[in-house]
């Protein structure tokens, strides 16, 4: 089970498009998740960024927690390729990313 909601996943790609003028707001936003939840958010990039498989969601969530020596929002701001890896990692899991995307434009 993925430990964060599709929902917050969906608000970091929103907020990494716009990093440029919304990075205050990203920082916000991941240093208010838990611990668990950045770890499960950092698990979803590195699966669409094809560090691991979909089927090694655990280990990829148990290794995010291990290695947490960077704060998660500096860490996922080095890729230029975030929102995309972040996408693929909810496709990856049969998340449809595009749908959580929509669905939160509306309520904004």
């Amino acid at each position: 089970m993925l430990p964060i909601s599709s929902d917050k996943v969906a608000e970091v790609i929103i907020l990494a498009r716009e990093l440029d003028r919304a990075e205050n707001e990203f920082d916000g936003f991941v240093d208010r998740l838990n611990e668990d939840e950045q770890a499960g958010l950092v698990a979803v990039f590195w699966i669409g960024r094809g560090t691991f498989e979909p089927d090694d969601l655990a280990e990829a969530f148990r290794t995010a927690l291990l290695q947490a020596d960077t704060p998660t929002a500096n860490y996922l701001k080095r890729s230029p390729h975030l929102a995309d890896h972040l996408e693929s990692g909810l496709e990856a899991l049969g998340i449809d990313s595009s749908a959580v995307e929509d669905a939160l434009y509306r309520r904004i």
